[in-house]
């Protein structure tokens, strides 16, 4: 049973219970939930070292900060052995994307690992939504403020599963994005007519009662207008929110039938609504139903209350979790790959694989990365690839 120090002293952290890994599903141990790190690695190491002498009051006027720092270095592998550990780059938009047919999407990451081409995914998100060259962006990055890569950053990671204005600004606040200084951006940036659409869209939104959010007219008009011009750059993944909704309907009301939404399989059997991934696993839904409104849901445990009851589900919800378990599966098939090359698996975070190998040249990061990426036959055209870093202690990369 593998078993980790925790700073070399005092009790050992079983990372096993009952012999079997404890993964990213939140029991016991999470990981998910470690809090991101303020402080650069270096200081990290430093602080670690201080609190092992008791010190961390006489350094620091923040104690608590510094030792949540410390947390993630708190994992460490035994003597002769190391961490290698490795990611999957960007798999989510990479998985959405080959679910859905993206097929210019699908062309430009296979580009980008081959390194055909140099702009990042946040850069070509940009340049696609207001028709400017990526090298338009990549310039303001390197001599401007950066400011159409970061608004690239949000609508890739924001705006994916079909989160409109809200979805832009939770994004806009995670990623310190001023949202009035970018309302005047696009408003020089935008076309008038898309700037009238949104503005169109704004005022019925109001009329209707729904959120302003707490931001202005103008600020709400321009993340509107770039969740429409992402949505307009990514006409594949846009349809197929639609096709999956209409799915889970069709499949609801007709047991036994099944619907296809671009590969994913549609079927209701018994009390279960079940979607067959590409990998020929399934997910499933309890008690699925479908209201006189159209509406879906079915039965399960809220996040919040933590009881059992029937949850809604919409379109950019079924993408959502249809690429994350594809996602998974991807990571589920890598990790006997690296059993068998020497990296034993002890730990997943989402998509990032922990392991532990003989402290040797012969165990990389590089190494794990290869494996990490390999594309399983059911994922054929699927463009993977993967980062990693060697360490004694873990740690965010």
């Amino acid at each position: 049973m593998k078993t980790y120090d925790i700073l070399n002293a005092g009790p050992r952290n079983r990372f096993m219970t009952n012999g079997r890994i404890v993964s990213n599903s939140g029991r016991v141990f999470q990981p998910q939930n470690l809090p991101r790190p303020s402080m650069k690695q270096g200081a990290i190491d430093l602080a670690i070292d201080i609190v092992k002498q008791g010190a961390t009051d006489l350094f620091y006027d923040n104690p608590m900060d510094v030792l949540s720092n410390c947390i993630r270095g708190t994992l460490i592998a035994p003597e002769g052995r190391k961490l290698v550990v490795s990611d999957l780059s960007n798999i989510e938009g990479r998985m959405a994307a080959w679910l859905a047919g993206e097929d210019w999407k699908v062309q430009y990451f296979h580009d980008y690992d081959a390194g055909r081409i140099e702009f990042d995914n946040y850069m070509m998100a940009y340049a696609k939504s207001f028709g400017v060259e990526p090298e338009v962006v990549a310039d303001n990055k390197k001599h401007g403020d950066g400011s159409m890569r970061q608004i690239g950053k949000v609508q890739e990671l924001m705006l994916q599963y079909g989160g409109r204005v809200g979805a832009f600004v939770t994004g806009a606040a995670t990623y310190r994005i001023d949202l009035e200084e970018l309302a005047g951006i696009v408003k020089r940036s935008a076309s008038a007519e898309a700037w009238e659409k949104s503005k169109g869209f704004y005022d019925w939104a109001i009329k209707k009662g729904m959120p302003d959010y707490g931001i202005s007219e103008d600020a709400y008009i321009a993340c509107d207008v770039l969740t429409v011009a992402w949505r307009e750059a990514h006409p594949a993944i846009s349809s197929l929110w639609k096709e999956l909704e209409e799915a889970f309907r069709n499949a609801v009301r007709a047991p036994g039938e099944a619907f296809d939404a671009r590969g994913l399989k549609f079927i209701r059997t018994g009390a279960w609504l079940r979607i067959r991934l590409p990998s020929g696993r399934f997910l499933c839904y309890p008690s699925p139903r479908v209201d006189d409104d159209g509406a879906c849901s079915y039965m399960g445990l809220d996040q919040y209350t933590r009881k059992w009851q029937r949850q809604h589900t919409y379109s950019g919800k079924l993408l959502e979790n249809c690429t994350q378990a594809a996602a998974r599966d991807v990571m589920a098939y890598a990790m006997p790959l690296a059993e068998d090359a020497g990296y034993e698996v002890v730990l997943t975070v989402h998509d990032e694989l922990i392991t532990e190998a003989p402290d040797d040249k012969g165990h990389d990061a590089a190494g794990l990365s290869a494996l990490l990426a390999t594309v399983p036959e059911w994922a054929s055209g699927l463009p993977l690839a993967a980062a990693g870093f060697e360490a004694y202690r873990y740690r965010k990369d």
